[in-house]
C-alpha cells in the first residue's frame, strides 16, 4: 500500500517589538511540500489555507463586533528555490549533471512544481522567491541563477513582490546592498 505524503501546515506566532512598535508575526510553514512521488496539486492545501484565512478575516470584518479582530491572513510567501533545480525531460526542460557545483552553470531551471505553485498563488499572496542555500555558491553562480530564475518567472507570467526603491537620502553602501538583494 502506497503511503501518500501530505502537506502539513504548521503555524508559529512570534510577538516582536522594535522602537515601540508591536507586531505579531505569524509564520506558516509547510513541511512535506513537494516531497511526494506524485506532487500533482500538492500546492492546493496551501492555497486553501490562504483562502480560508482571507474568508475568516472578511467574515470578522463584516460582523458587528470588529474591535478585537485577529488578522491571520497570509501577506507574504517566501518561496525557497533549490539551487540544484532541474526540470523534467517530458516538459522540454533539461538538466546537466547531478547537482554538483560543476553543473550549476546556465542549466538551472525552475522545477515544474515551482512554476505550478507560484502560478497558483501569485494572485493570492505576495511571493518573494529566495535562492535557497545561496551561501554554498559563488557570487557569480548566485547572480547567474538569479537572472535565469527572473527570466523564467517573467516568461511564465508569475507576479512576484517588487521591493520598493530605497530613499534617496540613504548612503551609497546601503543602496548597493538594496540593489543586490533585488
Amino acid at each position: 500500500e502506497r503511503i501518500t505524503q501530505t502537506v502539513e501546515i504548521t503555524k508559529h506566532v512570534v510577538d516582536i517589538e522594535e522602537k515601540g512598535v508591536k507586531l505579531r508575526l505569524t509564520i506558516v510553514d509547510t513541511p512535506g511540500f513537494g516531497d511526494a512521488v506524485n506532487n500533482t496539486e500538492c500546492w492546493k492545501p496551501v492555497a486553501d489555507y490562504i483562502d480560508q484565512q482571507f474568508e475568516q478575516y472578511f467574515r470578522d470584518e463584516s460582523g458587528l463586533n470588529r474591535k478585537n479582530i485577529q488578522d491571520n491572513r497570509v501577506h507574504c510567501c517566501i518561496y525557497f528555490i533549490s539551487p540544484f533545480g532541474h526540470g523534467y525531460g517530458q516538459l522540454g526542460w533539461g538538466w546537466e549533471g547531478q547537482g554538483t557545483r560543476g553543473s550549476l552553470g546556465s542549466s538551472h531551471r525552475l522545477r515544474p512544481l515551482d512554476v505550478e505553485f507560484m502560478r497558483a498563488l501569485h494572485q493570492r499572496v505576495n511571493i518573494v522567491p529566495v535562492l535557497a542555500k545561496a551561501d554554498t555558491l559563488t557570487p557569480a553562480e548566485v547572480e547567474r541563477m538569479k537572472n535565469k530564475i527572473r527570466e523564467e518567472i517573467d516568461r511564465y507570467g508569475i507576479h512576484i513582490y517588487q521591493f520598493p526603491e530605497c530613499d534617496s537620502d540613504e548612503d551609497e553602501e546601503f543602496k548597493l546592498q538594496d540593489q543586490a538583494l533585488k
